[in-house]
């Protein structure tokens, strides 16, 4: 009997049911109100029908703005939520303060034309909400992303709304964020009811076995892609209305949008409604690559390393072969020649041939500082950006690194990387002609004597 007690706790929607009671609450307390209301205007006490009155005005206009919406909003008719979802604004709040004392006066005057001024006042309020909701039924929304995006660098999106209706255009209609209401979870603790409450325990009178409920916060979520609204003042009938966003992101990683909402103020500025888009978004933004005083320091000493290693290369002999007009003289093989009888000259290997691999070595949590992890991480992507457009042959390799030679491929693993255990990359790496540039946690006595003399190495602090 217990389990299913506790079962059927669970399984109950606390927060609807305690809305279902307050607001059967307020309405009671609302028409006790309004019935003491009449008995003290019947008795001619002005003052109490006056405050009478207002409270039960009060107190019927909270239950509806506050639970009548939510509880329908729990329906299953898809049509009926997306009506409801709407915000009073401010201008609606003064309205709806001047209805309440016209309201009043109405009362306790009895005059018929303040009651028919009264009603065209809430029909107003009626017809803002039929209309706000009924302008963005009928629009299509479209959503482009850039490809590549690097942080701290400001990127053009654009924001395509087409109106579908033949005849009737669309009014002040803005392409919003969705604002995830955060949803707080209920848990059932065990507790002792005792009595008196703040005594003592050996002074309470008795202690019983019971249970309480605790509120536990969600951690709120918010959009990432879209902050700011996009505004479109007039969209026509079987028109597309465009807009360029500007979007900036000041961190590398994965931006994930869910949905987007159409959101109006027509007619009259008293509600604002939305109606939620379910087009949902992805964004991988990259570290960024401009360049910092810390590229410029370490830039010229690999520059510098690499192109020894280069040269190095460039002058191991390839073949030797008969001369042709555009070879120098100073390769001339004067022996060869003397043993054929015809000019032979030297061929080396290209010099030109610029074959560089980029290695990260990822840390495990813990063994560099986060100011130091994002430091190499962003200098790793500004290098190999550098490389890229210099024209050298790039490979990459870091622990669970999977892409290709594409330098987007290495800039998208970058830009998810975080702190993780795994292997040493470095031991499993094979070694090739390749100079490497290596970014690592660990001390140089670790790094083999083959990998460390054709490699330059970056540690992370």
């Amino acid at each position: 009997m217990k389990k299913f007690f506790q079962t059927a706790l669970a399984n109950l929607d606390r927060e609807a049911w305690i809305r279902f009671f307050a607001a059967l609450i307020g309405l009671t307390l609302a028409f006790a109100a309004a019935l003491f209301s009449t008995a003290t205007r019947q008795a001619g006490n002005e003052l109490a029908t006056a405050l009478l009155a207002s409270a039960s005005l009060l107190l019927a206009g909270l239950v509806g703005l506050t639970t009548v919406p939510y509880l329908a909003r729990r329906v299953g008719f898809r049509r009926m939520r997306d009506a409801l979802d709407y915000e009073i604004t401010r201008e609606g709040l003064a309205y709806m303060a001047v209805v309440l004392l016209i309201g009043v006066a109405a009362l306790n005057t009895g005059n018929n034309l303040l009651f028919i001024i009264v009603s065209a006042m809430l029909a107003a309020i009626v017809i803002s909400g039929v209309a706000s909701a009924l302008v963005p039924r009928a629009l299509r929304l479209e959503v482009n992303l850039p490809e590549h995006v690097f942080a701290n660098q400001g990127v053009l999106a654009r924001i395509v709304l087409r109106n579908v209706r033949r005849w009737l255009p669309a009014f002040s209609v803005s392409v919003v964020p969705l604002k995830l209401r955060r949803r707080n979870k209920v848990t059932w603790e065990r507790t002792l009811f005792a009595f008196p409450p703040r005594a003592k325990p050996e002074k309470q009178w008795f202690r019983l076995p019971d249970l309480a409920a605790r509120v536990v916060p969600s951690a709120e979520e918010r959009a990432e892609i879209l902050a700011k609204p996009v505004y479109f003042p007039l969209i026509p009938a079987g028109t597309t209305a465009n807009a360029e966003v500007e979007l900036c992101f000041s961190h590398r990683g994965r931006y994930v949008q869910n949905g987007f909402g159409l959101a109006t103020r027509f007619p009259f500025s008293f509600l604002v409604k939305t109606l939620s888009v379910p087009v949902a978004r992805q964004l991988i933004v990259y570290p960024p690559v401009e360049p910092t005083d810390e590229l410029f320091e370490v830039l010229p000493m690999i520059t510098g390393e690499f192109e020894s290693f280069q040269r190095g290369r460039g002058y191991d002999l390839y073949r030797i072969r008969e001369y042709v007009e555009d070879d120098p003289a100073r390769h001339v093989d004067w022996k060869a020649t003397a043993k054929t009888g015809s000019l032979m000259v030297r061929e080396f290997t290209r010099e030109d041939e610029r074959r560089l691999r980029v290695v990260f070595d990822n840390p495990p949590p813990g063994q560099v500082s986060e100011q130091g992890y994002e430091r190499g991480v962003n200098l790793a992507a500004s290098l190999a950006w550098h490389f890229a457009a210099e024209n050298t042959e790039l490979s990459f390799a870091g622990p669970g690194y999977t892409g290709g030679a594409d330098v987007y491929d290495f800039l998208r693993y970058l830009a998810l990387i975080v702190p993780r255990e795994g292997g040493n990359v470095l031991a499993d790496l094979p070694l090739t002609d390749d100079f490497n540039l290596v970014f690592t946690w660990r001390r140089q006595g670790s790094i083999s004597t083959a990998l460390w003399a054709c490699s330059y190495v970056v540690f992370l602090e």
